[in-house]
């Protein structure tokens, strides 16, 4: 099974954008921890995990509106709500980073 790097790299090679989200910080009682990823391509697929159900919804809403806008952003998830049925208890903080082939393309120029 491929990474998310190999993806990554594969996506960005094909000249296709993508959100990479990855949890930055936690907070109580959380499914991930800080690290884990979730790929988002323009097309909603999706690869890796944050956490599954509600979280990863809501995450998967903010990527694809930072892909359509091309603006990397941080998110909170609030796992504290018990409507949503969301038993956690915790807080996420997500950073919904935008991947563009061109800005990929200058990183790698730059050494980055």
């Amino acid at each position: 099974m491929p990474s998310v790097y190999d993806d990554i790299v594969e996506r960005l090679e094909q000249a296709e954008s993508l959100a990479v989200a990855t949890v930055i910080q936690t907070r109580g009682s959380t499914p991930q921890k800080v690290g884990a990823k979730l790929l988002v391509h323009p097309d909603g697929r999706t690869q890796g995990t944050i956490g599954g159900g509600c979280v990863e919804a809501e995450v998967w809403k903010e990527a694809t509106a930072a892909l359509r806008t091309g603006a990397s952003r941080v998110v909170e998830v609030d796992l504290n709500d018990d409507v949503m049925g969301d038993v956690c208890g915790g807080t996420l903080s997500v950073f919904i980073d935008v991947w563009q082939p061109q800005a990929a393309a200058s990183r790698s120029e730059n050494g980055a």
